[in-house]
């Protein structure tokens, strides 16, 4: 999940004005013992090996690393029956209580993963000028960021328009939007956005996600009929693959979240300048669609 390499996907927060850089240092990520139980492991590093987390007067660049261990699931399904047989044969009891059953899993788990490699994901980040823009749009992995940032003292909230403008809350029954990130506002503004000449739905290879009464609908290749269709039926936008100028984007309208943006590869010299082109381009992107935004709502 990056900001620089392939389609990009992009969450935005607001951060405090002051932060501090030792903060990252003090929660830099650990490799797992392989020889241990340990399970998880969560920490911070640099954007680049050996380079500083502050990289100008008014931004930080740092990765947030997810390593994880779990057991086979079939091969924890059978040591925790062998687990289970043992504990009657030894107490002579024709079944295993449920606390007990639960702990010899957990028992069978530690066993299996001693030795086992990690899994990890690698979230890459940077703060520029109280924005944090985060490479991930998974509910999940802005979760454990999010928490990361917590216990370094960094708190931090979604960057909304609706919240911007001090919109009134509103209720909607589209499941979509029942998390706390999630707004109908969304779902009206990228109906509006899809009508704008300065953003085109991708008429060959498109994808829109709608609602419509208790049905959700997914659209995909030549969607331009059907969609308008559906649009006089009075669907909910979820999500729609857009046009803008040369960029090919995705835009998740319930969380105001950017998924496989096609940016131009930057070609600089030095990664600090190819982040310091890829967070403009970003900042551009969105910046327009906040603009659209006050527009059209």
């Amino acid at each position: 999940m990056g900001l620089l390499t392939g389609s990009v996907s992009v969450t935005r927060f607001k951060v405090p004005p002051t932060i501090d850089d030792d903060a990252f240092g003090r929660l830099a990520f650990r490799d797992i013992d392989l020889a241990s139980e340990v399970k998880e492991s969560i920490g911070f590093l640099t954007f680049e090996p050996g380079s500083p987390y502050r990289i100008g007067a008014n931004r930080l660049a740092f990765r947030l690393r997810i390593d994880r261990r779990r057991a086979d699931s079939v091969q924890l399904r059978e040591r925790h029956k062998q687990l289970l047989q043992i504990e009657m044969e030894s107490t002579g009891a024709p079944y295993v209580g449920s606390q007990k059953r639960s702990e010899l899993r957990s028992l069978a788990e530690e066993e299996l993963i001693v030795g086992r490699s990690p899994t990890s994901i690698v979230i890459e980040c940077c703060i520029d000028d109280r924005i944090l823009f985060v490479g991930s749009t998974s509910k999940m992995h802005l979760g454990s960021l999010q928490q990361a940032l917590r216990r370094a003292g960094i708190t931090t909230e979604l960057l909304l328009p609706w919240i911007e403008k001090g919109l009134p809350e509103e209720f909607s029954d589209i499941p979509e939007t029942m998390d706390p990130a999630a707004s109908i506002y969304g779902c009206r503004f990228l109906k509006r956005l899809i009508s704008d000449s300065e953003f085109l739905i991708e008429p060959e290879n498109g994808y829109v996600r709608l609602a419509a009464a208790d049905t959700r609908i997914t659209l995909s290749g030549a969607v331009l009929t059907d969609l308008h269709r559906y649009l006089k039926e009075d669907a909910e936008v979820l999500s729609a693959k857009l046009l803008h100028k040369d960029l090919s984007l995705t835009l998740d309208a319930t969380t105001y979240r950017l998924t496989a943006v096609r940016f131009p590869r930057p070609k600089n010299e030095h990664w600090t300048d190819d982040l310091d082109q890829r967070i403009e381009q970003i900042r551009e992107l969105f910046t327009t669609l906040d603009d659209k935004f006050d527009r059209l709502s």
